[in-house]
């Protein structure tokens, strides 16, 4: 599909994409169920890296020819994207292109919900639904550079290896084993200081119960159900918080407070690829996105499926 170059506003920068992350909220707007923004692009894609274009007039601190990550209402599919400058990072040292775009769309939800609305502090526990998924991973690693303790569930043995090869202390296949019962007996029945929940309703009552007091549960999707019966008690004997966020439609001056606080804590950690650091399933040509959104809908990647701008081979699952 032949489209023309878009349009770039006076605070905006024109990225000429050699990346696109794919993410699960990119197959749901395919099947109609998560439709764009108002004024949005209608073209999949949340995140891209690539090399800026061109610069609009009211931008500063970015010239053509640097290295950008960005994250996006919409685009990324593309061979250009135009997207407000404060939505956009500069790519880490010794980051390809391809490992950028794992960055922007997972670490921005990752951090705002765990770090900037979950609190989450050194020495607390913090239990990662989906801990093999692109979110997944980058909560794990997340936590560990934050000094917190990781557990993950996943759905089959090799994604609970997975979990534990990028950092989870303990995985738990919640086919085989009840998470809350797991939950607790690795804390000694004291249960997690934060959960990220990728399910929704169908998780409500049991993240409660996997809670310990003062606990915080911070909603990202609802892949479970959009509704559940919450025990209020529940929430008040254990003085529990219930946090629900997207990040897509809110605006770029909120995306860029966001982005101001991971260059500052977060992209000084970047270089050394220690606790963070790329977690790549599977490369596709952009002309193969469909392939790549079946491996996701099928439940196979482990870590981030990215879209190239060249025609880069496919690359297996991802391997510590």
């Amino acid at each position: 599909m032949e489209r023309p170059i878009p349009a770039m506003g006076d605070d905006e920068i024109l990225i000429r994409v050699a990346a696109a992350g794919v993410a699960r909220a990119d197959i749901l707007q395919r099947q109609g169920h998560y439709a764009p923004p108002k004024g949005a692009s209608e073209i999949p894609g949340l995140d891209v890296a690539g090399a800026v274009e061109a610069v609009g007039r009211s931008v500063a601190g970015w010239k053509v020819g640097d290295r950008a990550c960005a994250i996006l209402t919409g685009g990324g599919y593309a061979e250009y994207c135009a997207v407000p400058a404060v939505q956009a990072l500069p790519v880490p040292p010794g980051w390809s292109f391809v490992e950028a775009a794992t960055l922007p769309e997972n670490m921005f939800t990752v951090y705002d919900n765990a770090v900037t609305r979950g609190g989450l502090m050194a020495g607390e526990t913090i239990l990662v639904h989906g801990g093999a998924s692109g979110i997944g991973t980058m909560a794990i690693m997340l936590a560990r550079a934050k000094a917190a303790r990781p557990i993950a569930t996943a759905g089959t043995a090799d994604k609970c290896v997975a979990c534990l090869q990028v950092g989870a202390e303990h995985a738990i296949n919640y086919r085989e084993a009840d998470f809350v019962e797991e939950v607790h007996k690795f804390t000694h029945g004291r249960g997690v200081d934060l959960i990220l929940d990728m399910v929704g309703g169908a998780y409500l009552d049991r993240n409660l119960d996997a809670l310990a007091a003062e606990g915080r549960l911070a909603i990202l999707a609802t892949q479970g159900g959009r509704t559940a019966t919450l025990d209020i008690g529940k929430l008040m004997l254990k003085r529990l918080r219930v946090i629900g966020s997207t990040m897509r439609a809110r605006p770029s001056e909120a995306k860029g407070e966001v982005a101001h606080r991971l260059l500052n804590d977060i992209w000084p950690l970047l270089p050394a690829k220690n606790h963070i650091r790329p977690i790549i399933d599977s490369t596709f040509p952009l002309r193969d996105a469909r392939l790549a959104h079946e491996r996701m809908e099928a439940g196979l990647n482990v870590g981030k499926i990215v879209l190239t701008g060249e025609e880069t081979a496919f690359i297996p699952a991802y391997k510590e």
